[in-house]
């Protein structure tokens, strides 16, 4: 069995997979990580393997405490990958956006695929049917953009996402929630359209903490997955082992 730990900005998400079928998935907040380590392996004791993959700097203790339960491997630059990365810097190149286009590629092989991963940040990354990646975006996430307004003025209040009907506010309130949500949709909306016009085979994945915040407001044909992202890191630790 396997264990694939995605230690973000705010939170840790896990998920214990038996070969490629997931098992059990889960988050918590980052002070929580070590104590939930030792609570999975009592429950999964079968655990042999693990991978880390990490957005900031994991401290030495963290390791060295799940290497006492299992073999660890940590996600970085120096990994094997399975597709052709063209990226131009590749030691810059997010850990997490290396394992969603390893799960688009193990998905949807020979495919051309843009995954947007709608998180702290909104990532939008592409690989072609050759298996080729090359890069693609990233912007402001929606509370990084509602934060932004309330930091750098002087009277906008922090807010929390809110639905809203049409686009046009009546008090600030609204427009600043129709500014966040309906600015984010008209993005998406758009980055999916121009690499339509040049890709007109195209498959989209969503995924990330606030893509069903999103989903159901795209007119784009897309498929919404929560888990891309750990199913990525499963991939590339199966295949790391070797």
């Amino acid at each position: 069995m396997n264990l694939v730990v995605d230690i973000g900005n705010t939170l840790v998400k896990y998920a214990v997979y038996d070969k490629n079928r997931l098992v059990v998935g889960h988050s918590c907040e980052c002070n929580f990580f070590l104590s939930m380590v030792k609570e999975i392996f009592e429950v999964y004791p079968k655990i042999e393997h693990a991978l880390i993959a990490s957005v900031k700097n994991l401290e030495n203790k963290e390791y060295e405490v799940l290497s006492l339960f299992c073999k660890v491997h940590l996600l970085s630059h120096n990994s094997n990958i399975p597709f052709v990365n063209k990226y131009a810097t590749p030691e810059s190149l997010g850990i997490d956006r290396i394992a969603l286009v390893t799960a688009a590629f193990y998905n949807y092989p020979k495919t051309n695929v843009l995954v947007i991963d709608a998180g702290t940040c909104v990532t939008y990354d592409f690989i072609n049917e050759k298996n080729e990646y090359f890069g693609g975006a990233i912007s402001p996430g929606m509370m990084m953009r509602y934060k932004a307004m309330n930091n750098q003025t002087a009277k906008l209040p922090l807010l929390s996402p809110e639905s809203t009907d049409g686009f046009i506010g009546d008090s600030t309130e609204s427009c600043m929630h129709i500014g966040v949500i309906n600015g984010l949709v008209q993005e998406l909306e758009g980055v999916i359209n121009q690499y339509r016009e040049r890709f007109k085979f195209l498959t989209v994945i969503l995924t990330g903490g606030d893509a069903h915040f999103f989903a159901k407001r795209l007119k784009n044909s897309i498929f919404a997955n929560s888990k891309f992202l750990l199913e990525g890191l499963n991939y590339l630790l199966e295949y790391n082992k070797s």
